[in-house]
C-alpha cells in the first residue's frame, strides 16, 4: 500500500469496489452484496442509486468491459484482483455512464489503487484510463451481425447469443438482449386477504410511490420510484407482496378453490405458495416442500407476514413426494428448478453465472421432479407445470415426455386459464421482449 489521501477518495466508488471484490472474489451474488453493503453504510438516496449503478452496471457488463480493457492491456488476469476492479469500475464511468466528470472517476480511481494496490499500481490504473480517455475508439465494440458481435455489444454470454440466434434468429435474439439489459418493473402482489388492489395503490400513492395496476394480474400493481423497498410500509405490513407478474398468472392457471389439499413441490421462497393461499382464500391445506431448511424458513416467514395458516412446510426432496403423497391432492404445482433465463433483468450478475451445459443437466432433474409430483395428484386434480425459462428442452420438450409417459394425464388449453386475456395456446410462453412480464412457461395438465 502506498501513501494515499482519503479526502480525494470517494466513499461510494470505494464501496462499490468493495462490493464487486466480494461478488468477483468471493462468488458472492450481486444483489445479495449489495444489500448487505447499502444496510451497512446507510448511504443517502442519491448514493444508493449511484452504488447500485456502479455494482450493477460494471457486473452486468462482465465479458464486455473485459473486453474493452483489453485494447489497452496485455493480460488483465495478471493485475490484482482490486486492480482489475478498479479498471472495470473506471471503464464503466467512462463508457457506460452519462453525466459523471471522468476526472472524479479517474482521481479516486488512482487513490483507492495506492490504498488497495501494490507499488506502481497506481501509475498502472492511471495510465490505462488517462489512454483509454484519449483514445477511446480503441474500445470501440464490433458492428457485426453475428453472435459475437452481439454477445459483446450487448453484455451476453457467446454461448448464449450462439443458441438464442439459433432458436430465432438475429433480430429477435438481439430484441431479447436489449430487454435483458433493461431494468425491469418491480411489481407486487396486493394481499387480497387484508386488503384490495386499490387501497392498497392508495396506501403507497400516500408514501410518495408511484403505482398503477398491472394489465396481466387482478391482484398486481407496478411500482415507480419506489425507492428501498426496506422502507415501504405496505411490504413490512403484510400487505403486498413482491412477485412478477408472470409469476403470479401460475396460481390463476392452477385454479386452487377453498377447502382443497394442495401441494407446491418446489415452494420456496413462498411467492406463489402464499398467492395460492389466496386464491383460496386461506382455506384448506397447503402443503409446501424444499430441500433446504433456511429456504423453509422464508417460506414461514412470508406466511406470518402475510397472515396466511394454511400453510404446512417441510424439508422434502421434490422428487419423493409421490411416494409420500400418493394421490392425495387436488392441485400440485412443479415450480420446476431451472436456467432462469426469462428473469436475467433482475439480476445482473445471473447470465454469468449460467452454464451453456444446463440444458444437459437440468431436463432429466425436471423430469424426475414432474413425474413424481404427478403421483400426488388425485383423479380429476390438476397437475401445472412451470418455469422462469424460455428453454425448449426443459419446457415443452419436459412436458411433452411426461405426457408420451403417463397417459393418464391430458393437456389442457393452458391459455383459457389466464385471469385477463386468453391466449389459445396449450401451453403458455411468455416472452420478455414481445410480452412485457418475465419470461414463464406454464402448463396445466389434468389426471384423467
Amino acid at each position: 500500500m502506498q501513501n494515499y489521501r482519503e479526502d480525494k477518495i470517494d466513499r461510494v466508488r470505494e464501496l462499490a469496489m468493495q462490493t464487486i471484490l466480494r461478488v468477483y472474489g468471493a462468488g458472492a451474488y450481486a444483489n445479495v452484496a449489495l444489500a448487505e453493503t447499502l444496510r451497512a453504510a446507510q448511504p443517502t438516496e442519491r448514493d444508493r442509486r449511484f452504488l447500485t449503478e456502479l455494482v450493477y452496471g460494471v457486473v452486468k457488463a462482465g465479458d464486455t468491459i473485459d473486453y474493452m480493457i483489453g485494447k489497452y492491456v496485455s493480460d488483465l488476469r495478471k493485475a490484482q484482483p482490486a486492480i482489475r476492479t478498479l479498471l472495470r469500475l473506471g471503464f464503466y464511468q467512462i463508457f457506460f455512464m452519462d453525466k459523471i466528470p471522468v476526472s472524479a472517476a479517474c482521481n479516486t480511481a488512482v487513490e483507492l489503487a495506492k490504498k488497495y494496490g501494490r507499488r506502481g499500481a497506481a501509475s498502472f490504473v492511471n495510465g490505462v484510463l488517462r489512454t483509454a480517455l484519449r483514445e477511446p475508439e480503441r474500445a470501440a465494440l464490433p458492428k457485426g451481425r453475428d453472435a459475437r458481435s452481439l454477445a459483446l455489444r450487448e453484455q451476453h454470454p457467446l454461448w448464449m447469443t450462439e443458441r438464442w440466434v439459433r432458436a430465432y434468429g438475429y433480430e429477435r435474439a438481439e430484441a431479447l438482449c436489449r430487454c435483458n439489459n433493461t431494468s425491469a418493473p418491480l411489481s407486487v402482489r396486493t394481499n387480497t386477504l387484508c386488503i384490495s388492489r386499490t387501497q392498497l395503490i392508495e396506501k403507497f400513492e400516500t408514501a410518495g410511490v408511484k403505482a398503477r395496476t398491472s394489465a396481466w394480474v387482478p391482484e398486481g400493481v407496478i411500482l415507480r420510484a419506489h425507492g428501498a423497498l426496506n422502507v415501504l410500509a405496505p411490504l413490512h405490513e403484510g400487505l403486498a407482496q413482491v412477485q412478477g407478474e408472470s409469476s403470479m398468472l401460475v396460481a390463476h392457471v392452477l385454479a386452487p378453490e377453498p377447502g382443497m389439499t394442495v401441494i407446491d413441490a418446489c415452494a420456496a421462497p413462498g411467492g406463489k405458495t402464499t398467492h395460492i393461499a389466496q386464491r383460496m382464500e386461506n382455506r384448506g391445506r397447503i402443503l409446501a416442500f424444499d430441500i433446504y431448511e433456511e429456504k423453509i424458513r422464508r417460506i414461514e416467514r412470508n406466511a406470518k407476514r402475510l397472515s396466511v395458516s394454511i400453510i404446512e412446510t417441510a424439508v422434502l426432496d421434490a422428487r419423493e413426494i409421490g411416494v409420500h403423497y400418493k394421490e392425495q391432492a387436488d392441485r400440485v404445482l412443479v415450480d420446476a428448478p431451472c436456467s432462469g433465463l426469462g428473469v436475467l433483468r433482475r439480476k445482473p450478475d445471473a447470465r454469468w453465472r449460467k452454464s451453456a451445459s444446463d440444458r444437459k443437466t437440468l431436463p432429466p432433474l425436471q423430469r424426475e421432479i414432474l413425474a413424481s409430483a404427478a403421483q400426488a395428484v388425485r383423479k380429476g386434480g390438476v397437475l401445472v407445470y412451470s418455469t422462469c425459462t424460455m428453454e425448449d428442452c426443459e419446457n415443452t420438450a419436459v412436458v411433452e415426455h411426461f405426457l408420451k409417459t403417463h397417459p393418464d394425464f391430458s393437456l389442457e388449453e393452458t391459455g383459457a386459464f389466464l385471469p385477463g386475456k386468453k391466449r389459445a395456446e396449450q401451453m403458455v410462453q411468455i416472452m420478455p421482449e414481445t410480452d412485457g412480464p418475465d419470461g414463464f412457461f406454464i402448463a396445466r395438465m389434468r389426471r384423467l
